[in-house]
């Protein structure tokens, strides 16, 4: 499943990501991390204490690339350029696995991880980061004009995060990602009235 240049430790985080996403911490035995991996039981203990490091080293790497995608576009190095509407435009429209779910929202509906301290924090952290960032952008460009005054850039940012996570939990109800580009273009049409919505790029 992995290519053979990736060493046994990136095999087993990369495997532990993509069962917790599939399956949550409980279903995420040892076994399967193995299995997935390709990697012996004696490999897996010897790179990582148990189930709950290997878990929080896998966590870590999501959160980690979550961050770095949403800069792509929101630090405006990406076909989001621009203004500030462009750059939210470009992190809600981009490539997502809608009916997947995202990696690091379904963390947080894992009780066991929420439960955890060390597993929660890095999810916790990475929120709250992609608020901040979100409201630093907004307030840019309530200084430039591009948006209507008085809107709040704390609340704005939690809306955006709000429409994509709940657009995920509709898409993945109906079994269509309809719902979550009908989510996104109503939320861009909000916050520049009279502009012209750009189109998902699902077909």
């Amino acid at each position: 499943m992995y290519s053979g240049v990736m060493s046994t430790t990136e095999r087993l985080i990369e495997a532990t990501r993509e069962l917790l996403w599939d399956r949550g911490y409980v279903g995420t035995s040892p076994k399967a991390i193995q299995r997935r991996a390709g990697a012996g039981q004696g490999s897996m203990y010897h790179h990582f204490s148990g189930k709950p490091a290997l878990a929080r080293a896998a966590i870590a790497r999501t959160t980690e690339e979550l961050r770095a995608t949403a800069e792509a576009t929101l630090g405006g190095s990406g076909s989001g350029s621009g203004s500030a509407y462009d750059r939210i435009a470009a992190y809600l429209l981009r490539e997502r696995e809608v009916l997947r779910g995202c990696p690091v929202g379904r963390l947080t509906m894992d009780p066991d991880i929420m439960a955890d301290e060390t597993l929660r924090a890095p999810v916790d952290e990475t929120l709250d980061w992609l608020r901040g960032r979100l409201a630093e952008i907004v307030q840019e460009g309530l200084e430039r004009g591009e948006f209507t005054a008085g809107l709040d850039p704390a609340e704005i940012a939690s809306t955006v995060v709000a429409t994509v996570q709940g657009g995920y939990v509709l898409a993945r109800a109906s079994g269509s990602p309809a719902a979550f580009d009908a989510g996104v273009r109503g939320l861009l049409a909000l916050l520049a009235p009279g502009r012209d919505v750009p189109n998902s790029p699902r077909p």
